[in-house]
């Protein structure tokens, strides 16, 4: 889930709750009479704008008043009725916050809508910072920044012990082996189903299962630690005051140590990035956890881990992506990133003496034949 926000928003710019009463759906008429309550007005007074999201079933909306545009905040609308003390949202924002990790406020919970209010961040992700500071030249800026979100990953990991003292959702979930081979099964039915349509003998799939299944196994065996689980640069804002902040952290579990550092460095680009590069950034990462006395990784064994965890990651998100091109119907937005993914897995390969996996290797080999 991605939310697309925009600060100082105008009254002609939302849409007044009167408007939702006779034109939008059932969602848009909870979200304005849960709004109308919550600041105590008439419905007529209430605007909201309908917001974006990326691949979730839950619907943003940001809501305001029409005496007081400016001042708006993000309404998370959940399909259905919850149970606050059950929801995972509202657990793992807890936790964050006990460990003093920037995420957004809860301003108000009603279960029985459906409905999270929280602070409006607003519109500026920091692939949205990193790619305006590009434009502008400010080398120095975005490397601050890249070092402030990796320093985040180390701090959510040093919030392990606590995750399990609080007794956090978090702490009962993990990328053990069902979790991660139910991601790369769905790659496997996604990319090669639904997205390539393409059909191999009994033997052959059976062989790429069997090396799918191994990288399970292999990953779900390493020490574990607190994990955000879809730590990229989409689901990172950049507030006012230029700090960074955490969003979509509702599914954090505990996983290997490189498993947020993998999507923040590699997913979502249109090339494979440099490997230079991405090694500066392990070095920088295992430094900053050595400075928060967290356990210490020999820097052979992270590579090679990070470079398993980029060829599971990078398979999870090819799935992904195939899935919502092919089935959703959203390739304008996913399917460029689908074979730059396959090409950083098989880099990967390459890498840390893997010679294993032959058959997911020729499969991704012959993409182009």
């Amino acid at each position: 889930m991605t939310i697309t926000q925009t600060n100082n928003l105008s009254a002609p710019e939302m849409l007044p709750g009167e408007m939702a009463k006779t034109t939008g759906g059932l969602s848009e008429k909870r979200v304005v009479i849960f709004a109308a309550r919550h600041f105590g007005l008439p419905v007529g007074k209430i605007l909201f704008q309908p917001l974006t999201p990326d691949a979730s079933a839950r619907k943003y909306y940001r809501i305001a008043t029409a005496e007081q545009p400016n001042k708006t905040l993000i309404v998370s609308l959940y399909p259905s009725p919850f149970n606050p003390q059950e929801n995972s949202f509202l657990d793992v924002t807890k936790l964050f916050e006990q460990a003093n990790l920037p995420v957004p406020k809860i301003i108000d919970v009603a279960g029985t809508e459906g409905i999270i209010l929280q602070e409006d961040l607003g519109d500026v992700s920091l692939a949205t910072w990193l790619s305006d500071a590009e434009a502008r030249g400010d080398a120095s800026g975005a490397e601050d920044m890249l070092r402030r979100s990796i320093e985040l990953i180390a701090r959510i990991q040093s919030a392990t012990v606590l995750a399990y003292t609080m007794n956090s959702v978090a702490s009962h979930l993990a990328f053990d082996e069902d979790k991660l081979s139910w991601e790369l099964n769905y790659f496997f039915d996604h990319f090669f189903g639904s997205y390539r349509q393409q059909q191999f003998p009994d033997s052959e799939a059976e062989a790429i299962k069997q090396d799918l299944q191994s990288i399970a196994a292999e990953l779900s065996a390493r020490p574990r630690a607190l994990t955000h689980r879809d730590y990229h640069a989409m689901n990172l804002m950049v507030d006012a005051e230029g700090s960074l902040r955490i969003i979509d952290h509702q599914d954090a579990r505990m996983g290997p140590a490189t498993y947020d550092l993998v999507p923040l460095l590699v997913e979502r680009r249109l090339h494979p990035v440099d490997e230079d590069w991405v090694l500066e950034q392990q070095n920088l990462f295992l430094r900053l956890r050595e400075t928060m006395g967290l356990p210490k990784i020999e820097t052979d064994d992270f590579r090679y881990e990070f470079n398993l965890m980029t060829i599971q990651r990078q398979l999870k998100a090819m799935g992904t992506f195939s899935y919502q091109t092919a089935v959703v119907g959203r390739g304008i937005v996913y399917e460029k990133y689908i074979i730059p993914a396959a090409a950083t897995v098989l880099r990967a390969m390459s890498k840390s003496g893997m010679k294993q996996y032959s058959a997911l290797r020729a499969a991704l080999e012959n993409l182009g034949r």
